[in-house]
């Protein structure tokens, strides 16, 4: 059952419909062109789609090639589109023409959650959990300090009802087609929590949603949603209130330490916490947010979850303090397997010394205390003369330099150094930073051989609605301009 559609409370119904029917919902990105939905539609195997009205001609364009696709259900978004080009139900009317009869059929092993995620390259790719191991690693069914499981399934609400006080309300800004607002909002559900949903993202409506809702807790993903908001605050109504906000969680994207610090300046008492994992893993690790806190690498550096480990070239744990940089995995409760392609599979999911593991794309090492120090994805990172670089790392440099804005590194084909590191950066208005000013400001935080030796100048970066940074666009577009010392579209 695909989900096709913007934020809404239809999504989130959906969503539970799918889980009582025991039916697989499948999240469709509302971005992607024909060729993308025509693979994500066949690859999952869809026979049910509920999707916006708005994406009716999208659908239409894809129909014919798609035999399975037997029922759409339209969700009425406002926009007038007429959907019997494809036959759709009202989402409305369907709803009430159903039965209150209820025949569910016993809960099994069976039962499985399927995600796609799109990564940094390549089509699609769906992540496939059982029910159980998924509640208990994104779902909160597991004490992420001590490991303990939760066995019974009122826990979550005898907690809720016996807190002292309501939990405060969140704000889910994130797209619900990602994991991470999927099962921000679930999470809200399960604790009794009240969540307020925005069909999209807008920095400036955040803030008046905040003032309305007197929202306690926002959940971002890193910078693409950070800076916008910090900065839209400043502009905003000086008599909006917004001091109801006491917590501001970043998942899925790098949050750099310029902008972290622009928030506590603003929220002195703000409890902020940096979460990391992947939609393989799952949760691995958080940190409290200090001002002024130093960032060893291209992420933050972390409390590990208890099934956390940072395995080497072998795939054995590295051991705290060694240097060795690895791949951050977790074992315990980790998905089965990516749907439909093995060989993919038995090189994420392995099998060591009898212990499973989830081994994600993201590069680590584990520090002499037993922190984790995120460096970055290893499909982006970038091999300039032997050395390896990590974009992130340098992103993070480049964003403390007050003309920077937004910034994406990749590395280029080159000649003598295999490949050369090269910024995209989108300036502030009005500002143009030259390469020697960031290659200066730069070297106060980065060794030399991190540094850009290219530069692109753009009026936007492209990013995922969820935030995260579209590598193969900065790439592409680096080197169609060929070398330069800065350009702009």
């Amino acid at each position: 059952m695909g989900i096709y559609g913007f934020n809404s409370l239809e999504f989130v119904e959906t969503m539970l419909a799918a889980y009582k029917l025991r039916a697989v919902p499948i999240n469709v990105n509302y971005r992607y062109v024909e060729a993308e939905l025509s693979y994500l539609f066949d690859n999952a195997d869809l026979v049910v789609l509920v999707h916006d009205a708005q994406f009716a001609p999208r659908i239409a364009a894809v129909r014919e090639a798609l035999p399975h696709l037997r029922h759409c259900v339209a969700i009425d978004d406002g926009s007038g589109v007429d959907c019997g080009v494809i036959g759709s139900v009202p989402y409305q009317a369907a709803v009430s023409a159903e039965s209150a009869e209820r025949d569910f059929s016993p809960r099994s092993d069976d039962d499985i959650y399927i995600l796609y995620t799109g990564g940094t390259t390549g089509m699609p790719k769906g992540v496939v959990w059982r029910h159980e191991d998924v509640l208990r690693v994104l779902g909160g069914g597991i004490d992420f300090a001590t490991g303990e499981k939760y066995d019974d399934p009122t826990r979550f609400a005898r907690a809720a009802a016996a807190a002292a006080e309501p939990a405060g309300k969140g704000l889910v800004i994130a797209p619900l087609m990602h994991g991470a607002a999927q099962w921000g909002t679930l999470n809200g559900l399960f604790n009794g929590r009240t969540t307020v949903l925005l069909p999209k993202f807008d920095a400036a409506g955040v803030w008046v949603e905040v003032a309305r809702h007197r929202i306690a807790g926002l959940s971002i993903t890193g910078d693409a949603m950070g800076r916008p908001l910090i900065e839209a605050l400043d502009d905003a109504d000086p008599d909006l209130d917004v001091s109801s906000l006491v917590s501001l969680a970043s998942t899925a994207a790098v949050f750099s330490p310029t902008v972290k610090d622009r928030f506590l300046e603003r929220f002195p008492s703000l409890i902020m916490a940096d979460a990391v994992g992947s939609t393989e893993t799952g949760y691995n690790g958080v940190a409290v947010v200090a001002k002024g806190a130093a960032q060893r690498g291209g992420g933050p550096t972390v409390r590990m979850g208890p099934d956390t480990v940072v395995l080497d070239e072998d795939l054995r744990p590295t051991s705290p303090g060694s240097g060795v940089i690895g791949r951050m995995a977790r074992s315990g409760n980790v998905p089965l397997r990516y749907h439909k392609d093995p060989e993919k599979s038995a090189a994420t999911f392995v099998e060591v010394d009898g212990r499973r593991y989830a081994v994600s794309g993201d590069f680590a090492v584990l520090e002499a205390d037993g922190t984790m120090t995120l460096l970055g994805r290893g499909s982006v990172c970038v091999n300039s003369g032997g050395e390896k670089i990590f974009p992130e790392e340098v992103e993070a440099a480049l964003k403390a330099h007050p003309s920077v804005f937004d910034v994406i590194v990749v590395g280029v084909p080159d000649e003598r150094w295999g490949e050369r590191v090269t910024a995209v950066v989108q300036p502030r208005p009005t500002l143009t930073p030259t390469l020697e000013e960031l290659d200066a400001h730069c070297r106060q935080h980065i060794a030399g051989y991190k540094v850009p030796r290219e530069l692109h100048l753009v009026d936007a970066i492209e990013r995922s609605p969820s935030g995260k940074p579209d590598y193969p666009w900065a790439k592409a577009l680096a080197i169609a301009r060929g070398p330069a010392t800065a350009s702009r579209i």
